[in-house]
């Protein structure tokens, strides 16, 4: 059995996935050309999808593995209420931590030094810096990490 190089296979499976390499996780789905600050890491099984609105994620964040971010919203297109996808703006700031199976969707703020716990989905709310937010309906829990 001959050896195949890690490139090639590496090669061969993105394009199997219809993914692209990214410097993140090979197994990270980055749509569209968000902007993504320097030693932000994402973890495997997440998307970024950036495809018609802009989506800035600071530096140092830390979003776990299967987690959302998403500028689109087809729902009421799906169900004859609108004739176009609603796209909508995504900013997260500096040293945010998302975690795992967190959706995070058009008109999201997230300020900087802020948790946003397992689980939560954020949409349309703009949360100010040091909070931890958590649950569906994100609650939000202000100054959380504030330092004292």
């Amino acid at each position: 059995m001959s050896k195949m190089n890690f490139k090639k296979f590496e090669d061969y499976f993105l394009q199997l996935i219809k993914n692209k390499k990214n410097s993140f996780h090979p197994l990270a789905w980055i749509n569209g050309k968000p902007e993504i600050g320097k030693g932000t890491y994402i973890g495997g099984f997440s998307e970024v999808n950036a495809k018609g609105a802009k989506v800035n994620i600071g530096k140092n964040c830390d979003i776990a593995s299967f987690v959302s971010i998403n500028v689109s919203d087809s729902h009421k297109k799906c169900i004859g209420l609108n004739k176009k996808i609603e796209r909508e703006n995504i900013k997260i700031g500096d040293n945010v931590f998302i975690g795992s199976h967190c959706v995070i969707l058009g008109g999201a703020e997230i300020g900087n030094n802020s948790v946003i716990a397992a689980a939560t989905v954020v949409r349309k709310i703009k949360i100010p810096p040091y909070s931890l937010v958590l649950g569906n309906p994100a609650k939000i829990k202000k100054n959380y990490y504030k330092k004292k």
